[in-house]
């Protein structure tokens, strides 16, 4: 009965730890899931509308069922990459959109002079159900994926008729 009482305590913040840590990491799978979606989805247009890019949102965020999206934070954008390799904002949409004109930090193995590259940006704050092991807080779970368009040279947003390089 007494290795009983020593070993249960144990036993039971392992197997809730381990619970904890397979939902953390089935959680972050979606999310990682979600990035691709969401730029494999804009990349396969040749234009895009606001309405283009919610109906995007929205495919990607069915991905997270069963797990609630009321902490999650979606941003797609576009990348002009110049001649001098520096990749800069064409057009972004999202809650923490980019603004455009600005310099963005990719990969180096993306960079291809005069090119343009899909790149969207998923956050979640997975909160986990017993916060004994993880954060009670929650987790922060971040992931970005980077698409070449496939139909056009470029994904022209709203009235664009012309693939910009500024």
């Amino acid at each position: 009965m007494t290795e009983f009482a020593v070993i249960v305590p144990i036993m039971l913040v392992m197997f809730f730890g381990t619970v904890e840590m397979s939902n953390g990491v089935a959680v972050y799978r979606k999310v990682t899931l979600m990035a691709h979606t969401l730029s494999d989805l804009t990349s396969q247009s040749v234009s895009v509308q606001d309405s283009d890019l919610t109906n995007f949102f929205a495919a990607s965020t069915g991905i997270m069922t069963p797990y609630s999206p009321a902490s999650l934070s979606q941003t797609i954008t576009e990348l002009w990459i110049n001649s001098s390799l520096q990749a800069r904002v064409q057009w972004s949409s999202g809650p923490l959109a980019l603004a455009t004109g600005s310099v963005v930090s990719i990969p180096s193995q993306i960079k291809t002079a005069n090119t343009y590259v899909i790149y969207s940006q998923v956050s979640y704050v997975y909160t986990p159900v017993v916060g004994y092991v993880m954060s009670k807080s929650g987790v922060t779970l971040n992931d970005s994926a980077y698409t070449r368009p496939r139909q056009s040279t470029c994904v022209l947003y709203n009235a664009q008729t012309t693939c910009p390089t500024s």
